[in-house]
C-alpha cells in the first residue's frame, strides 16, 4: 500500500467517520437540547420548567454521547465504546481538569457543554488504544476502560487548556476579520461552510468549535441554508416532496453520491452561497450563536 492511499485511509477514518460520529453526539444532545431550550423559552408554567431541565441535561452531556458517537463510528469494541462515554466528559472539559473548578467539596459541579474538540481529540486516541489492547488479556473487562479512561484523561489534561486557547483565538481572528472585510470574509465564510455542511463533515461541530458567533455565524447560517435550499430546490423534479424536505431541512449531504457522478451539479448553491453571504453580513446584519452557525435550515435550528 502506498503513501497516498495510507493518508487517505487515515483522512476518511478520523476526518470524515469520527467527525460523523461527533456529528450525531453533537444533535443528539446540544442541537436537540437548545430546540428544547427555545420551546420551553416560549412557554410557561411547570411544563417550561420541566423542559429546561430536559434542555440543560441534554446539553451537559454532550461530551459523553460524542465519546460514544465517536468510538461506535470508529467501531470499537463495546467495552471501549462504553468508556468513551467518561473520556468525552473528560475531554469536555479538559481545560478544568488541572484546576479546582469541577469539585466542590467532593461534588461535582459542570457549566455548559464543555468544548466538543477536546471531547473528540480526546476520543479518537483513546478508543484507538482500547481498540489495540482489547481483547489481548484474560482480564480484559477490567483493562480495556480501565486504559481507555486513563489515556483519555492524560490526553485532555495535556491538551484542553491549549485547544479552549487555539479555538478562542481563531474564532476571535474570523470574527475580526468579518468586521474589517464583511464582503470578502462574508463570501469566504459563506462559501466554505455550505461547501463543508454538505461534504461528510459536520459544519455545526467546527461552528461550535470554532465559536463562531455574530455576523460571522450569520454568514455561515447563510452559506449552509443556500447549500440546502438550493440543492433541495434543483432535484424538486426528482425527488419530489420527500426530497424537498429532507434536503431542506435535513441535509443537502444526501447529494454527495450525485455531487461525486457530475460535480458541476454544485456550481449553483455554491455561488447562492457567494452572493448571499456578503448581502448578510453588510445589508441585513445577520447574526448567530456557534450552535446555529453550522446548522443552515436543518431542523430550522439556524
Amino acid at each position: 500500500m502506498n503513501k497516498n492511499n495510507v493518508l487517505s485511509k487515515l483522512f476518511h477514518r478520523y476526518f470524515v467517520v469520527a467527525l460523523n460520529g461527533m456529528a450525531l453526539g453533537l444533535f443528539c444532545t446540544l442541537i436537540i437540547g437548545l430546540i428544547i431550550k427555545q420551546i420551553a423559552i416560549n412557554l410557561s408554567g411547570s411544563l417550561s420548567s420541566f423542559l429546561l431541565v430536559i434542555a440543560s441535561i441534554a446539553m451537559a452531556l454532550t461530551g459523553p454521547v460524542i465519546g460514544i458517537g465517536v468510538a461506535h463510528a470508529l467501531k470499537a469494541p463495546k467495552l471501549v465504546i462504553l468508556a468513551s462515554g467518561v473520556v468525552g466528559f473528560l475531554g469536555a472539559f479538559g481545560s478544568s481538569l488541572g484546576t479546582n473548578n469541577l469539585l466542590d467539596q467532593g461534588k461535582l459541579i459542570i457549566s455548559g457543554s464543555g468544548d466538543p474538540l477536546g471531547a473528540f481529540i480526546a476520543v479518537v486516541i483513546a478508543a484507538e488504544i482500547g481498540r489495540f489492547i482489547s481483547g489481548k488479556t484474560k482480564v480484559d473487562i477490567i483493562i480495556t476502560p480501565f486504559v481507555t479512561i486513563i489515556i483519555g484523561g492524560i490526553i485532555s489534561y495535556l491538551t484542553g487548556p491549549y485547544l479552549i486557547k487555539g479555538m478562542k483565538i481563531l474564532g476571535t481572528f474570523i470574527r475580526e476579520a468579518m468586521e474589517l472585510q464583511p464582503f470578502i470574509m462574508g463570501v469566504v465564510v459563506s462559501v466554505v461552510m455550505g461547501i463543508i455542511l454538505t461534504l461528510p463533515i459536520s459544519s455545526a461541530a467546527l461552528s461550535i468549535i470554532l465559536v463562531l458567533s455574530g455576523i460571522a455565524a450569520g454568514a455561515s447560517t447563510v452559506g449552509c441554508a443556500a447549500q440546502m435550499v438550493g440543492f433541495a430546490v434543483i432535484s424538486f423534479k426528482a425527488n419530489r416532496w420527500n426530497g424537498l424536505l429532507a434536503q431542506g431541512l435535513g441535509t443537502s449531504m444526501l447529494q454527495v453520491p450525485n455531487i461525486i457522478r457530475k460535480p458541476v451539479i454544485w456550481i449553483p448553491p455554491i455561488v447562492a452561497s457567494a452572493i448571499l453571504g456578503p448581502i448578510a453580513t453588510i445589508i441585513f446584519r445577520m447574526e448567530n450563536n456557534p450552535a446555529g452557525g453550522g446548522m443552515g435550515t436543518s431542523g430550522l435550528v439556524g
